[in-house]
C-alpha cells in the first residue's frame, strides 16, 4: 500500500468501497447481488481499513443514505426479471477516466442490458486533472482533432525552456525558486491554448464542443456522488436518457431530467486578475475553469489543468442530502 499515500487519495478509495458494501447490503435481501471483487476493490477495501473506527462509521452511514436515495430513483436495483437476474457491483479500474468514463463504481443487470455508474467525490468538486506538455496533442486526445502546427511551434520552446533548466540543474531546481513563472511559463502556455480550443473550434464547432464535455465530464450516463462535510450532494447526468428507467409498473419516485450537450463555444477568456486560469463558456448553460499548475514541485516540461465545472444546465438534477451523526 506504500503507492496510495495521499489521505485524498486514501479516503475516496474508501468512500468507494463504503458505497458499495452499503450497496450490496441493502439489495442483497431483495435481488441475487454479486460484488466482483478485482484488483480495485481489494485497494478500495485495504484504504477503508486504514480508517479509525469512527470514520469508517461515518463513511458507510453517508454511503447509506445516497444508496437509499439511489434505490428510490432506479427501480431496476432490487427488481430482477428471474433468479437468474444478477446485479453486479464493480469498482472500476482507474484507467477508464482516460478513455472519457468518469465512472467509479459500476452496477450492471446483464440479462436486462442495463448498467448505472457512480462518479465518486470525496470534499471536492475537480472533474480533470489534464496534463499538458509538448508530446501531448490535447485535440486529439480530448476532441478528436489533431492540434495545429502553430500551435506547437507556440508551445515548443517553452517547454524547451523547462527541459534546459531541468537538464542544467540535474532535476533539482524547484517551481518556486523560479521568477514569475507565471507571467513567463503559465500565461504563454494558456495563451496559445486558448487560441488553439478556439481554432479547433472553428474547424468544427458542434464536434468540439461536445466532444469537450464528453471529455471532460464523462461520455456515458451517470450519477455523481459528492461526500461534503455534513451533507452529501447527488448529481445526474443524463445526456442519453439512460437513468432513472423504470422496471415493468415499478416507477421511480423521482424524475430525472434528460440534459443537452454543448454545440457551440460561446467564449474563451483569462479569468479576470489571473494569470493561470481560462474560462470556456458554451450555450446550453455549460461553462469550464481550467487553471494550469505544476503537477511536481519540482521544475519539469509537463503542467497539470486543474479542471471545474463552473455553470451547468438548468436541467441538472441536483439533490442535497443532510447527514445526521456525520463528524467527517
Amino acid at each position: 500500500m506504500r503507492s496510495l499515500k495521499s489521505p485524498q487519495m486514501i479516503s475516496g478509495k474508501s468512500f468507494e468501497y463504503a458505497l458499495l458494501i452499503q450497496f450490496y447490503g441493502k439489495l442483497k435481501q431483495t435481488t441475487t447481488v454479486k460484488i466482483i471483487k478485482n484488483s480495485s476493490f481489494r485497494i478500495a477495501k485495504e484504504c477503508f481499513g486504514f480508517l479509525s473506527t469512527d470514520r469508517r462509521s461515518d463513511y458507510l452511514l453517508t454511503a447509506s443514505f445516497a444508496v437509499n436515495f439511489f434505490i428510490d430513483i432506479e427501480p431496476r436495483l432490487n427488481n430482477h426479471l428471474n433468479n437468474s437476474d444478477c446485479l453486479q457491483l464493480e469498482i472500476a479500474q482507474d484507467s477508464r477516466g482516460e478513455l472519457g468514463d468518469a465512472r467509479d463504481i459500476l452496477i450492471i443487470r446483464s440479462l436486462q442490458d442495463w448498467e448505472i455508474g457512480i462518479s465518486v467525490k470525496n470534499n471536492h468538486r475537480a472533474i480533470k486533472h489534464s496534463r499538458l506538455s509538448y508530446s501531448i496533442d490535447f485535440g486529439q486526445k480530448w476532441l478528436g482533432i489533431n492540434v495545429s502546427q502553430q500551435y506547437l511551434n507556440d508551445i515548443k520552446p517553452i517547454f524547451q525552456q523547462l527541459e534546459e533548466i531541468k537538464r542544467l540543474t540535474n532535476n533539482t531546481r524547484k517551481w518556486k525558486e523560479l521568477d514569475n513563472h507565471h507571467s513567463s511559463i503559465y500565461k504563454p502556455l494558456l495563451v496559445a491554448f486558448r487560441s488553439e480550443l478556439g481554432r479547433l473550434h472553428d474547424v468544427n464547432s458542434l464536434k468540439v464542443s461536445q466532444n469537450l464535455i464528453k471529455y471532460l465530464i464523462g461520455k456515458k450516463d451517470f450519477y455523481k456522488v459528492i461526500k461534503l462535510k455534513n451533507q452529501i450532494e447527488i448529481q445526474a447526468y443524463n445526456f442519453n436518457q439512460t437513468l432513472n428507467l423504470s422496471f415493468k409498473n415499478q416507477n421511480p419516485l423521482y424524475i430525472i431530467p434528460a440534459i443537452k450537450l454543448p454545440t457551440k463555444i460561446l467564449d474563451i477568456r483569462f479569468k479576470p486578475n489571473s494569470q493561470t486560469t481560462v474560462t470556456v463558456k458554451l450555450n446550453y448553460g455549460w461553462e469550464l475553469s481550467f487553471r494550469i499548475h505544476n503537477a511536481s514541485s519540482k521544475v519539469e516540461p509537463s503542467l497539470k489543468f486543474d479542471i471545474q465545472l463552473l455553470k451547468s444546465p438548468k436541467k441538472l438534477f441536483k439533490n442535497h442530502l443532510n447527514i445526521v451523526g456525520n463528524k467527517d
